[in-house]
């Protein structure tokens, strides 16, 4: 990266190509969209919760009112909450191209201020949503004029099928870990004989180290680096107790029906077939953000309209997409920066 800012004529110049396939690109998408029947909608990036998972951080503000009381609001981490509404209220196919806010994330693939390409298919088994990735990645490629997904020095094909990977059998191919065996079907987790299948594979941990933590160590050090190379890889059935807002899997309740995809060792979208129950979501996001509270000391409110909005979707799957990070592969960027028209500050 050069040291000139990024609106000095010379740079702009360099970064104009791959800013121009971003347009071919957006463009390309919202075509298949209009195609596979999507209605687009704008849902506003302010909220009473930004989100309620641990690790994602807001940011916040207060809403003065013409009665000169402070409201707090944040700015969303993502649109699910207001397009779960949305579905609740009668729509059944919808995407978003939505600008979306994270702090502490700052670096080669992250921007405190990016765009999400989220969309959701009512009726439909969240299966789906992998036809969905593989045609995205299609129209991408051929959009940006390329064969070949790049960053740094991994390639992947993004005409290629994608590999789908279960988690537990990642562990087992890249790190010879039985993740499956330290879980159980009631959501419970045994800590420490996750601990001992690290320390005999000498991956390094904390003493204090969650089950959680231990899987994430895990998936960063020995999983993620190899996912996606030649092609795609659908890395699926994420451990319930890392679900999210996802069901539990019918056919094994240890898992859920959650999956990310991957290109070049690059995470691209998460996925879910979506859970609709309030009382175990509000559970999943009481914990989390007790455990956020703990870590970080602080926490976000539970977004109750969601909550009260969940009996009223029918069953749904959804999916959100750094789109960003689809066109750095698109156009082998090496930062983010090089594909956002005017980068946050």
């Amino acid at each position: 990266m050069t040291d000139a800012p990024w609106w000095s004529p010379a740079r702009h110049a360099d970064r104009r190509p791959a800013l121009m396939a971003r347009n071919r690109i957006q463009a390309a998408i919202r075509g298949w969209l209009a195609d596979e029947d999507f209605t687009e909608v704008d849902p506003a990036a302010l909220q009473v919760s930004p989100g309620n998972e641990t690790h994602l951080h807001a940011f916040g503000t207060d809403a003065i009112g013409n009665d000169g009381v402070a409201h707090r609001r944040y700015l969303h981490t993502s649109p699910e909450f207001a397009m779960k509404k949305l579905i609740a209220a009668g729509e059944t196919r919808i995407a978003a191209f939505a600008h979306v806010w994270r702090n502490r994330e700052r670096g080669v693939l992250h921007a405190p201020e990016f765009t999400m390409l989220e969309w959701y298919r009512a009726g439909a088994a969240y299966e789906v949503l992998f036809d969905d990735c593989a045609a995205l990645l299609r129209i991408a490629a051929t959009a940006a004029g390329t064969g070949t997904f790049r960053f740094r020095d991994a390639t992947c094909d993004p005409f290629a099928r994608p590999e789908r990977l279960s988690v537990a059998e990642a562990f087992r191919r890249h790190a010879g870990i039985d993740l499956l065996a330290t879980c159980d079907g009631s959501g419970g987790t045994d800590a420490a004989a996750l601990a001992a299948q690290l320390d005999a594979t000498g991956v390094a941990r904390a003493a204090d180290d969650t089950w959680s933590d231990m899987l994430a160590r895990v998936l960063g050090e020995k999983v993620e680096p190899h996912l996606g190379h030649g092609r795609a890889t659908i890395l699926d059935r994420y451990p319930a107790p890392e679900a999210a807002l996802a069901r539990r899997a019918t056919d094994d309740p240890r898992t859920a029906e959650r999956f990310e995809l991957y290109a070049c060792g690059v995470e691209l979208a998460n996925g879910f077939g979506e859970l609709t129950d309030p009382v175990e979501q509000r559970l999943r996001f009481t914990a989390d953000m007790a455990e956020k509270h703990r870590r970080y000391g602080e926490s976000y409110p539970l977004d109750e309209e969601l909550l009260a909005a969940l009996p009223l979707m029918p069953p749904t799957s959804g999916i959100a997409l750094g789109f960003d990070r689809l066109v750095m592969l698109a156009t082998a960027a090496p930062h983010i920066d090089l594909v956002l028209w005017a980068p946050p500050a």
